[in-house]
């Protein structure tokens, strides 16, 4: 399988991306790979996975990789971003597996550019999708990030167990019914269309996100699943989290600025350790969920805190 040729990205500049035919149970479809059209030839890179309902367009965060000696290379999976086309579920998989296609794809085109250590950043559903390519894949990548890894449901104990175990078959006899959808107060307070400081497109990254369907929810709660069995990523790992979680439903002011309203960082902390004996949490107080997305002293502090972490771990 091969990337096609570069084409001016949605992100304007120097910004390309390619995109690799893919073809599944839905038919046809692509991921798209992003980077600028002169990356290649330094030393280190770092490919990014984003998250559900998300794609990349944090170009201010690429830019603190590059000014960190990395060039930068970013997956909107199939059917997220840039990758989502007529006729195909948005956002749909039916098992986290089946990205390894175009992970593999992303990582041999980003080592074939001549880059002696690879970093892979996950946010969100793309850490967990980063866990369990990393645990599959030994020797793939030289190091983790998590941003915010969703590594467990944010929701009661009867929705995380008993629920779960329903959704595991109705996921198989019933994949299309809806489960639940996001809330929207967070994504409302990003975009800059509704008082917020990011610019995006809404129709890849709606407040709303997309429904997350039956079969879908199956395939993440089974990745939880193999996360919690423990996993043995030998890389050096780093999971950052805000310093709290705030109201799901009811955000206040507050929460919405300064604390992880989406997902409940107690279970990253816990579920950290399970990840192999090299991992590194790291609270950040005041962050968002996409740490990098938060205000902008909390972002900065995180931008440190990471690169200074990458310097003691990589050689």
């Amino acid at each position: 399988m091969t990337w096609s040729e570069p084409q001016p990205d949605v992100l304007g500049g120097d910004w390309v991306a390619r995109t690799l035919d893919l073809t599944d149970a839905s038919g046809p479809g692509v991921a798209t790979l992003v980077h600028r059209a002169d990356a290649g030839g330094r030393a280190r890179a770092m490919l990014y996975l984003h998250g559900f309902a998300d794609y990349f367009f944090q170009e201010h965060h690429a830019q603190e990789w590059a000014d960190n000696g990395y060039d930068v290379y970013a997956l909107d999976l199939r059917d997220y971003g840039r990758s989502i086309r007529p006729g195909r579920t948005p956002n749909w998989i039916t098992d986290l597996r089946d990205y390894d296609i175009e992970i593999d794809a992303a990582l041999a085109f980003v080592r074939a550019q001549g880059h002696e250590v690879v970093v892979l950043d996950g946010h969100s559903t793309g850490g967990l999708i980063a866990v369990l390519y990393a645990h599959d894949h030994p020797g793939a990548v030289d190091a983790l990030v998590l941003n915010s890894p969703w590594f467990d449901l944010n929701a009661t104990w009867f929705d995380r167990v008993i629920t779960t175990r329903v959704i595991d078959r109705l996921g198989v006899t019933h994949p299309d019914t809806l489960i639940s959808r996001i809330e929207e107060p967070y994504g409302r307070s990003l975009h800059v269309g509704s008082g917020g400081e990011w610019d995006y497109q809404l129709s890849w990254k709606p407040h709303d996100g997309f429904p997350a369907l039956a079969g879908w929810v199956r395939a993440i709660r089974r990745g939880h699943a193999r996360l919690v069995k423990g996993l043995a990523i030998v890389v050096p790992v780093l999971v950052a989290t805000s310093g709290r979680s705030g109201d799901r439903k009811k955000p206040t002011a507050q929460d919405l600025a300064g604390s992880d309203v989406v997902l409940d960082v107690e279970h990253m902390w816990k579920r950290a350790p399970l990840l192999g004996p090299r991992v590194r949490v790291l609270r950040v107080p005041g962050g968002r969920h996409d740490l990098t997305l938060s205000e902008r002293a909390v972002r900065e502090r995180y931008s440190a805190l990471l690169f200074g972490w990458l310097e003691r771990v990589l050689p």
